[in-house]
């Protein structure tokens, strides 16, 4: 128990009575003492800390005015004094009127000590109750870290010393994942929903700075203690205490040693997610290689059965950095058995669900900043084209169109897919003669090439589309021949043009 003024008025032998400042059953009188201290200074706050009982016998008031003892008593108040005591049958006879009413003005509790109560006992009390409660709360700490260390070997240890922990501090307590998602334990009492939001984002932004920290949170009357698990760089997740007041020092330590014992639970869940990782690469090519019965009753005894056909592949586009993803794509895996199945393959995270459950992956994957291609619905002896129609897919993607359908691409034919597939770039080097010519007759002689081609190579009908002689005609497709190096008496070579002037309009992308 700490050391309050309401058991030191308790104390029969140093007959204390409240003289001023306050009533015996106000508030003051269970905050607890941090020391006790005797001075008869004018000024003694530099010598003083908030939590502190002050012991006088009055000397300072001798031939003092009223305004000294107001300024006097008020200084003590802006110290934080938690109370005053003042020793009579020294050096006055009883207590001051004009400090008793100073006390009573600002609310300072003013003690009368009678004569025959040494400063020095209650020095001593305060001091040795103080020792005390130390000595108490060090052996609640080491009662508490032996406790939580045994939870750590249970069957759920990770889950066990959230729970012991929450039990010894008699609060809440949330652990957070790498990217920010609340762990879900049995019996572990949720955060309360008016906290949850702040609390949320706290974390978000914690992990987003990456380091190592700690961060004391005040919010409705709630102190919230948040603290990163991992490494600087590799941070595995962050402990969130709600308690009604500020952790103290026995309090930190025991969620220190949970900190410590957190932090090897989900290295180890972490070091069992990349081999199950490792694992989905391995079913995945079983997949592919049409080895579906093993690949199902492998993924079934392990996370839930593959999704029903028929599904779709998504593969991701660009580099994935760090575990975010993963550790993400892991979670939501667990909490939809059945419904998606993932991969690691040459460098790509591939995606498998069903035909109608792709577009919840498209919300977690904006989150993340990335861009996908999805293909069309395959049953499972057609992964490999499913993978096949995913990477054309993927080539398509842009800032406008972060997620690509195969089939928008399918419906644009063949000019789709060889936009996907790069075909512009080799569509320009085709082009690049004509690219070169100044503005006025690249124009004029691409307009001749489009409609030639449209009327299959027929020269009349184009000639009178374009208002220029059969003739002007020949001769502007045989400039076009020898200027791009293709025989345009050849179906192919007229086809390969016809691509890629679709594919580039030379009027605007010339220089």
């Amino acid at each position: 128990m700490p050391a309050t003024m309401r058991r030191l008025l308790a104390e029969g032998d140093f007959r204390l009575r409240l003289a001023a400042g306050g009533a015996a059953d106000d508030a003051f009188i269970d905050e607890p003492l941090s020391w006790a201290h005797s001075s008869d200074l004018a000024d003694p706050t530099p010598w003083l800390e908030p939590g502190q009982l002050l012991l006088t016998d009055g000397a300072q008031f001798t031939e003092r005015n009223d305004a000294f003892v107001a300024e006097y008593v008020d200084r003590l108040l802006a110290r934080g004094v938690v109370a005053l005591g003042f020793a009579t049958g020294i050096v006055h006879d009883r207590i001051p009127d004009a400090l008793a009413a100073s006390c009573d003005r600002a609310g300072l509790p003013l003690f009368e000590v009678e004569r025959r109560t040494p400063f020095i006992g209650i020095i001593r009390w305060v001091a040795d109750v103080l020792a005390d409660e130390r000595r108490e709360r060090l052996q609640w700490s080491l009662d508490a870290q032996r406790a939580v260390a045994r939870a750590a070997l249970r069957v759920d240890g990770l889950g066990a010393i959230l729970l012991e922990l929450a039990d010894r501090l008699d609060c809440w307590v949330a652990l957070y994942d790498s990217v920010g998602n609340r762990l879900r334990v049995p019996g572990l009492a949720p955060v309360p929903a008016e906290l949850e939001p702040v609390v949320a984002e706290a974390v978000a932004r914690t992990l987003a700075r990456g380091s190592r920290a700690g961060l004391n949170i005040l919010d409705a009357g709630d102190g919230i203690t948040l603290q990163t698990i991992g490494q600087r760089g590799q941070l595995r997740g962050v402990l969130a205490v709600g308690a009604s007041e500020p952790l103290d020092a026995a309090g930190s330590d025991v969620v220190e040693s949970v900190i410590g014992l957190a932090s090897i639970a989900l290295e180890q869940r972490r070091n069992l997610d990349a081999a199950r990782r490792r694992l989905r690469t391995g079913l995945f090519e079983l997949l592919l290689a049409g080895v579906i019965d093993v690949a199902d009753r492998t993924a079934e005894s392990l996370w839930g059965a593959l999704p029903a056909e028929p599904v779709r592949l998504t593969a991701v586009v660009g580099e994935v950095s760090g575990q975010a993803l993963l550790d993400e794509l892991e979670l939501h895996a667990d909490q939809n058995s059945g419904r998606l199945f993932f991969a690691e393959r040459g460098g790509r995270i591939l995606l498998i669900t069903g035909n109608d459950e792709f577009d919840d992956l498209q919300a977690l994957l904006l989150r993340h900043g990335l861009r996908a291609g999805t293909s069309g619905p395959v049953r499972w002896n057609e992964l490999p084209r499913a993978l096949t129609e995913a990477g054309h897919a993927g080539r398509a993607v842009s800032r406008e169109h972060p997620f690509i359908l195969f089939e928008r691409l399918a419906d644009e034919g063949m000019q789709g897919l060889l936009a996907a597939s790069g075909g512009e770039a080799v569509a320009r080097r085709i082009l690049r003669p004509l690219l070169d010519l100044p503005l006025r007759d690249r124009e004029a002689l691409a307009e001749t090439l489009r409609v030639w081609l449209e009327h299959n190579g027929a020269w009349d009908p184009a000639a009178r589309q374009l208002g220029i002689h059969r003739h002007t005609l020949r001769n502007r497709v045989a400039a076009a021949d020898t200027l791009l190096g293709l025989d345009l008496e050849q179906f192919a070579a007229r086809a390969e043009l016809w691509s890629a002037l679709q594919l580039i309009d030379p009027d605007e992308n010339g220089q």
